[in-house]
């Protein structure tokens, strides 16, 4: 059978974590970022891990991870 290609569009946005859990960035993070507060700046930085199902769409676009 012959090896499965990986998307390579969906590697390059997500980051695997060692128990093989996805993260994304926040969107609305690009500009118009003057005008919000820090804290919000602040909270988009951070990454956020995605949901069940976004994760099994996602699993099935990355097969060797």
């Amino acid at each position: 059978m012959p090896k499965l290609k990986t998307r390579k569009a969906v590697l390059k946005r997500l980051k695997v974590t060692g128990t093989k859990k996805l993260l994304r960035r926040k969107c609305g993070q690009n500009h118009f970022n003057a005008k919000e507060s820090s804290q919000v700046t602040k909270s988009k930085k951070a990454t956020v891990e995605l949901g069940k199902s976004q994760q099994k769409i996602f699993r099935k676009e990355l097969p060797y991870i």
